[in-house]
C-alpha cells in the first residue's frame, strides 16, 4: 500500500463529492463545490486520472517494451470496461427490484433504463457496446475510452512527444466546431460525456504531471499561475451563485465554444477546472498536517478509486430510491451520507487487505523453505 499523497487525496475528495451530487435534491448537495463553480468533480476526477497515468508510465511500467506496455495499459481499460458492465447490470436489477417490491413500475423508466425492459435484445447489445448508458452511470464509459486511448498517449509521449498536445487540441477544437460526439443506440442520442472533448483534460493531466515540457513550464511559473487562477475561480463562483450561463441563442458560432456545456467540456469549464487545480495544487501537505485523519481517509478512497466509485454509484442509486419512497430529511440524508461514505471506506480497506494478502502470499512462495 502506497503512502497517502496529493493525487489520492483529491481523487478521494472527488469520489465523495460525486457520490453526494448523484443524490439530486439531497441536503448536502448544496455544500459541494459545484455550487460555487462552473465545473465540478468530474473534471477534477478525469484530470487526476491523466496525472496518475503519467506516474504509472514513468514508474512501474516505464521500462517496458512497447508490446508489454500496450498489454499493461489495455488490461486496465478492460478492467474498467468490465466494471461498467457489472455496475450497470446491478443498477438495472436495483430498479427492477424496487419496481417489484414497491409495486411501482415507474422505476423501470428511471435514468434511461426503460429500453432494457421494453427492447431487451437491442438494449443488452447496446450496454455491451457502451452505446446505451444509464443516467449517473455514464462516466465509466468515458473512462473506458480514455484508458483505451492511454496506450496511444504513452506511445506518442515516448516516440513523438510534441504530437500529443497537438493531436489532442485538434480533436477538441473539431468537436467544438462541428458538434461531433459518439452516438447512442438503441435510443438515438449522444454520449453525456463526449470523449472527443474530455480527452483534452485527460491529456493535460498527463502532460502537467511531467517534470519537463508543459509540466516543467507550469512548475517554474507556479506562483504566477496561482495568482492568475484567483480571478478565474472567483468569476466562476459568482456565475454559479447567480445562476449565470450564456444564452446559446445569443452567442456567436461555434456556440459550444461560448456556453458552459458539460458534455463538450466547453472552454469556460475547462479553464475554470484548470484554474481550480492551479489554486489547490500543493495544498495537500498543509491539509494533511492540520487534518491528518481526513487526509488519510480520503487518500484511502483515492488509492482504490475504481472499486470505491463502483460501490458509490450503486449506493447513490439506492439513496435515490429511498428518498423517493420515504422522502428526504436532513437527518435521513445525514445518515445516508455517513453510512455510504463509511461503506466506501470499507470497500477501500477490503481492497487494500486483499492486495496485502496477495503480496504476502507471493513473498512466502518465493522465500526458501
Amino acid at each position: 500500500m502506497r503512502a497517502a499523497n496529493e493525487i489520492d487525496f483529491w481523487r478521494g475528495f472527488a469520489l465523495v463529492t460525486i457520490f453526494i451530487n448523484h443524490i439530486p435534491g439531497g441536503f448536502f448537495e448544496r455544500f459541494t463545490f459545484k455550487n460555487l463553480a462552473i465545473s465540478d468533480s468530474a473534471e477534477l476526477f478525469v484530470f487526476l486520472a491523466g496525472w496518475a497515468l503519467r506516474k504509472v508510465v514513468e514508474g512501474p511500467i516505464g521500462d517496458l517494451a512497447t508490446p508489454w506496455l500496450t498489454l499493461r495499459l489495455a488490461a486496465r481499460a478492460l478492467q474498467v470496461y468490465f466494471a461498467q458492465l457489472v455496475i450497470t447490470e446491478l443498477a438495472i436489477a436495483l430498479l427492477a427490484g424496487a419496481a417489484l417490491l414497491l409495486d411501482a413500475p415507474f422505476f423501470l423508466d428511471w435514468h434511461n433504463a426503460s429500453a432494457v425492459f421494453e427492447d431487451p435484445v437491442r438494449a443488452q447489445l447496446g450496454l455491451a457496446l457502451l452505446s446505451h448508458q444509464l443516467g449517473y452511470f455514464n462516466i465509466l464509459p468515458l473512462y473506458v475510452v480514455l484508458t483505451s486511448f492511454a496506450v496511444a498517449m504513452a506511445l506518442l509521449d515516448r516516440h513523438a512527444r510534441p504530437l500529443l498536445p497537438l493531436v489532442s487540441l485538434t480533436v477538441y477544437l473539431y468537436a467544438l466546431a462541428t458538434g461531433a460526439n459518439f452516438r447512442t443506440w438503441p435510443i438515438e442520442g449522444t454520449w453525456f460525456f463526449n470523449p472527443l472533448s474530455w480527452q483534452l483534460i485527460y491529456v493535460l493531466g498527463f502532460l502537467l504531471a511531467g517534470t519537463d515540457g508543459l509540466g516543467g513550464l507550469t512548475r517554474r511559473w507556479r506562483r504566477s499561475l496561482r495568482w492568475a487562477a484567483v480571478p478565474i475561480v472567483a468569476a466562476g463562483a459568482v456565475s454559479a451563485w447567480w445562476g449565470f450561463s450564456p444564452d446559446p441563442v445569443s452567442v456567436p458560432a461555434p456556440k459550444l465554444a461560448f456556453v458552459f456545456d458539460k458534455t463538450y467540456l466547453s472552454p469556460a469549464r475547462l479553464t475554470h477546472s484548470l484554474a481550480l487545480v492551479a489554486l489547490i495544487g500543493g495544498a495537500y501537505p498543509a491539509i494533511s498536517h492540520r487534518l491528518p485523519r481526513t487526509g488519510a481517509f480520503l487518500s484511502s478512497l483515492g488509492r482504490n478509486s475504481l472499486n470505491v466509485f463502483c460501490v458509490g454509484s450503486l449506493l447513490s442509486l439506492l439513496a435515490q430510491i429511498f428518498r423517493f419512497v420515504y422522502g428526504g430529511q436532513i437527518v435521513t440524508d445525514a445518515i445516508i451520507v455517513v453510512l455510504s461514505v463509511l461503506a466506501m471506506r470499507g470497500v477501500a480497506w477490503v481492497s487494500e487487505w486483499r492486495e496485502h494478502a496477495r503480496a504476502r502470499a507471493s513473498l512466502e512462495q518465493r522465500s526458501p523453505s
